[in-house]
């Protein structure tokens, strides 16, 4: 059987074992203070065109997003983030569990309208009584979306300029930041994302690594005492190298770029595959994350022979499924999808 689940069904990425097995008998530093840590973080500031980032390393994104979020909020503010944004949905009320509120706007395909934040942010300060509110403090935002939708560079302008002009923080959530900006459809690099964004993370856990996200803080706005703060959350690893001399290796040859090209390049043909068996997409999502409608009587069969999620209803007869390529994807893959007989 073959898994197209999701894009951490996989171990990691063979060079990055490599560099475990030759490294797992020397003595490291503890918590990050290590060699390997201080080589990715002036990687990941050089490939961000950013030479004054602080750059820290996360072990996953929930903890990731519950650390950036709780410890850049002050007591009275909250987040906005759209309905089906992953902190909303998929994080359990990590947030909440932090005294945080998710301010939930509308999505369009899983994307933020610049408009509709102008709106409701003028509304709530015209609010009189918004005191007796939660404060909106920063943006959230997924890059790609949960349905694996991207948002261009003039969006993002348009959403940093406004948070900029209400003077809250823009985060961006780049869990599968390697397949938005290796899109073919992605008019965006990592140094746009750098100099739009206040903070954001790039994602090692979907993209080629065991686990890890790294942080990065673009205009020396890291937390004060961030370290103690992650402590305090649980969130700091021991045996930090680990995620040092993985981000070390993906940013080494532009390794995080081209498997993250290597996914999108599997998802095109995935599409093609997806069309020749006449099924139907939900929506035309331009990264690894594909989804089509599929009739509830032909699914129970299909996980027979294939690994895929379930996405949300479509009609009574209906199901929107999610099928998602990796790094890891292999054309041997998508030849048993092809073999497969559903849709038509």
């Amino acid at each position: 059987m073959v898994s197209f689940e999701s894009d951490y069904i996989m171990g990691a990425h063979p060079l990055i074992l490599q560099r475990l097995i030759a490294t797992n008998t020397d003595f490291h530093t503890g918590y990050g203070a290590d060699p390997y840590c201080e080589s990715a973080k002036e990687r990941i500031r050089e490939a961000c065109g950013c030479p004054d980032a602080e750059v820290e390393f996360l072990v996953g994104g929930t903890q990731t997003n519950v650390t950036v979020i709780s410890t850049m909020l002050s007591d009275s503010e909250g987040v906005i983030a759209v309905a089906t944004g992953h902190i909303n949905v998929h994080e359990a009320g990590a947030i909440e569990y932090t005294g945080h509120k998710v301010l939930a706007l509308p999505h369009h395909n899983g994307k933020l309208a610049p408009d509709e934040l102008e709106d409701f942010m003028a509304s709530f300060y015209a609010d009189s009584s918004y005191e007796h509110m939660v404060i909106p403090g920063m943006v959230y935002l997924s890059h790609p979306t949960e349905y694996g939708t991207l948002y261009t560079k003039e969006e993002l302008q348009k959403i940093a300029d406004i948070c900029h002009s209400y003077e809250i923080p823009l985060f961006l959530d780049g869990a599968r930041l390697g397949y938005g900006l290796m899109s073919l459809q992605s008019d965006m690099t990592l140094s746009d994302i750098a100099k739009l964004c206040d903070v954001f993370y790039i994602g090692g856990t979907k993209v080629g690594a065991l686990f890890g996200e790294a942080v990065v803080f673009t205009r020396q706005n890291r937390p004060r005492h961030f370290t103690t703060s992650v402590k305090k959350r649980g969130a700091l690893l021991a045996k930090g190298w680990l995620l040092g001399l993985q981000f070390d290796t993906l940013f080494t040859d532009d390794l995080y770029f081209n498997i993250s090209r290597h996914a999108i390049h599997m998802a095109e043909e995935l599409k093609e595959i997806f069309r020749e068996k006449e099924c139907a997409f939900y929506l035309e999502s331009p990264t690894n994350q594909q989804f089509i409608i599929v009739e509830n009587r032909q699914i129970e069969e299909l996980k027979k022979q294939v690994r895929f999620e379930l996405w949300e209803p479509y009609d009574e007869s209906h199901t929107v499924v999610r099928f998602v390529t990796s790094w890891a994807t292999t054309r041997e893959d998508l030849r048993a999808i092809k073999e497969l007989r559903f849709c038509v």
